[in-house]
């Protein structure tokens, strides 16, 4: 004897399919964005470790605008290479904000930069009333604690010029 099957039996459990894969492709949306969220909060802080960098680069560069601020005084007071009491009083400031700092210290390299006229050689006689000036290398250094040891340091350089 024949049975015929009942009207829509071939369709039984389809649409079970379609809810099952509905659901597989909003877990993936779902994972997906739970991950950009992960890495936006990881650039978020080190967005703020930037930012800190900034501020104490600048925060040095002003300290330098206040003292004497001609070359023998800069040198002796702010050059990394001196070790003066005003970078050793800022390089203990950044080893306590930026993490990792204490183990690449941060560079400051002062260059006495000669008044125009003997730059471009128009005169041997030095200019009258113009002073040389002083270019300031601040290079803040630091290693996030999630860094590998082949990751790069992270650093930011500021460039200024100090005059008298």
């Amino acid at each position: 004897m024949k049975t015929t099957p009942m009207p829509g039996a071939r369709e039984r459990g389809f649409m079970l399919l379609e809810v099952l894969i509905a659901l597989l492709i909003f877990a993936i949306g779902i994972l997906g964005l739970v991950g950009l969220q992960a890495n936006a909060v990881r650039q978020s802080g080190m967005a703020q470790y930037r930012a800190d960098a900034v501020m104490l680069a600048g925060e040095l560069a002003g300290q330098m605008s206040v003292v004497a601020r001609d070359f023998p005084t800069l040198s002796a007071q702010f050059s990394s290479a001196g070790g003066g009491p005003g970078y050793e009083a800022w390089k203990a400031r950044v080893n306590a904000v930026l993490p990792g700092a204490a183990g690449y210290p941060p560079l400051v390299v002062i260059t006495e930069v000669a008044p125009l006229p003997a730059l471009v050689g128009a005169s041997s006689v030095p200019a009258v009333g113009l002073s040389s000036s002083s270019r300031v290398a601040i290079t803040v250094r630091w290693r996030l604690p999630q860094d590998t040891p082949s990751d790069p340091v992270r650093n930011h350089t500021m460039i200024t010029e100090v005059r008298p």
